[in-house]
Parts: C-alpha cells; structure tokens; sequence
C-alpha cells in the first residue's frame, strides 16, 4: 500500500475536523436542528455506502430499502434478548449475505434488468415479513425500547460514516478498487485482462449492503415502533440515488453535496406539503438526469478543465471519473 500523499493527507484533517464539528451539534441544540441533523447523517451513510458500489460499477441499485429494512428488523426481533453491539454485527450480517445472495442472481446482468430486480426486492422482503407477523405473530410491527437518544444515534451515525469513509478510502487503494475501476470502464477489457467480473462486483455490493444493514440498525431505536412500511419504505432507495447523484459518485465524499441540500429541502417539504413528497423526489429526480448527469461534482470539474483549457470539456473528458 502506497504511503499518504499530501492531497490525502490534508483531505483526511478536514474530513476529521468536520467530524468534530459535527460531534458538537447536540451539545448546542436537542430539538429540531438535532433531529435535521440525524437525517444529514443517516443519508451521509447511506450515500456513500451505495456509492461504494454503484460509483465505480455505474449500475442503479434501488435495494437500499431492502438491506436497511433487514437491519431495522434485527433490532426489533432481538433487543429484548440481545446486546445492541451484537445486534449491530448480526445486521451487517444479514444485509451483506442478502446483498450476496442478489448479486450472486443478478449481477451477471445489467442495465434496466439489475434495476428492476432491486427495486422489487425491497417489496418481496416487506410482504415477506408482513406474511410472516401476521400469521405467526399475529402482529404487524415490533416495538424498539432503548435508552438511546437523539443524541446517542447521531453520534452513532456519525462513527459509522466515517468508518464507511475509511472503508472506501481503503477500496479505492486495494486490487479490488483497481479492479472496480477497471470494470466501471469496460467490463470486457476487464475480464481479457484476467479480472473477475462477477466475483469483484458481488464482494462490493456484499460490503455495501452490510453497511447500509448497520445504518437500518442504528436508526431502528428512532423509530420505537417498527413497522414493515417504515422499514422498507421505497422512498429510501429513491432518496438516496437522488442525493447520490445530485452530488455526484466520482469521489467518495461527492454524494455529501447532494444529501446537504436535498435533505433541508425534503424537510421543508414534508412539513408545508406533505402530500406532495412523491411528486417533489419524482421532479427531482428528472431534473438531475436531464440538468446534472455526473451531479455537481462533475459539473465543476468540467469548469475547471473549461477554465484550463480555454475550451469546453470533450466528451471523453467528460466521461472520466
């Protein structure tokens, strides 16, 4: 492994100090802005936890519901009888072998095929485990009774998010985030080069379901009740693609420029019009396929190759991570 270069060295003290600006938030305020700051740091995970395989592979997972829901329920089947740190493990479990056992299905597939399957694999696991309470629990949700606060679960999320961090910073500097990038490329140039397609892409979306489990876990005492409709509500696959590209997926930290702002504005939202949520994400998400293809990171960099260059950025430039 390569020793730290000075851009990632200088990336790491701001990421740090952010953090630890971050950490301070409850200690100024317990009410709204505490709880607006959950949601940037639930969504932070998130995104870049799908990022971590959908930015170099290019492929639109819409599972997030599903590994989440997973990691949601764990805690609500065994609080009463576990350690929360174990239940935490047994999520990241559970959503890693789900995330292996989809990839293993579909990612020889791709495109429009892959997409479709994710996105009903969130409802097949929510019908699943609404079939299962009802007829045997004869219940249709579980209560969650922790000692957890607001305060607590931000801080949580903000230890994963930066483990999340380390974890793809660690990716990107392996044969496995070389090989990845590779296969985002051109996937026949990687396997004539001996790669194995197939087995690389199903290890990331292993590790990023395992994630996005831990993050269902950590947010499950928020909920105090959980509920299949909670737990796998397809608005959170859309939010975060939405967020994730509106940011941009080319650098890990990107999808940060997407959660931010689209995080205030859904709340906004929700609380003035909460009617009209569906039709804000669905305009939203058009508008950053047709107006921010690469999201906003992509966007400045294309200034800046504009500005360096003295002419616009070709297509082949546009196109490099």
């Amino acid at each position: 492994m390569n020793a730290f270069t000075a851009r990632e060295l200088r990336t790491a003290v701001i990421g740090a100090a952010a953090l630890a600006a971050a950490a301070l938030i409850p200690l100024a305020d317990d009410g709204y802005y505490l709880s607006l700051a959950v949601n940037i740091a639930l969504y932070a995970v998130l995104c870049t936890a799908w990022t971590l395989f959908s930015g170099p592979t290019h492929y639109i997972s819409l599972a997030t519901a599903a590994f989440f829901g997973i990691g949601t329920y764990t805690v609500g089947l065994g609080i009463d009888t576990l350690p929360f740190p174990l239940l935490l493990a047994i999520a990241a479990i559970a959503g890693g072998l789900i995330a292996g056992l989809v990839g293993v299905a579909t990612l020889r597939l791709s495109g429009v095929y892959f997409v479709i399957f994710t996105l009903g694999l969130a409802e097949l696991v929510r019908q699943i485990v609404t079939w299962l309470q009802t007829n045997f629990t004869n219940a249709v949700g579980l209560y969650v009774f922790t000692d957890f606060t607001e305060a607590h679960i931000f801080w949580m999320l903000l230890g994963l998010a930066a483990l999340v961090y380390v974890t793809g910073w660690l990716i990107n500097r392996s044969r496995l985030g070389f090989a990845m990038r590779i296969i985002g490329n051109d996937e026949t140039v990687a396997r004539h080069a001996g790669i194995d397609v197939a087995r690389s892409k199903v290890i990331l979306f292993m590790i990023s379901g395992a994630f996005i489990g831990i993050t269902g876990a950590v947010l499950a005492p928020r909920f105090a009740y959980v509920e299949p409709p909670s737990a796998f509500n397809p608005l959170i696959s859309f939010q975060v693609v939405i967020m994730a590209l509106l940011g941009g997926t080319s650098r890990l930290w990107a999808p940060l420029l997407g959660v931010i702002p689209f995080t205030i504005l859904f709340d906004q939202v929700s609380a003035h019009f909460p009617n009209h949520t569906s039709l804000m994400i669905g305009i939203a998400f058009m508008a950053v396929v047709y107006v921010l293809p690469r999201g906003v990171t992509g966007l400045v960099e294309d200034l800046v190759r504009t500005r360096g260059s003295g002419r616009p950025a070709t297509v082949a430039e546009r196109a490099q991570p």
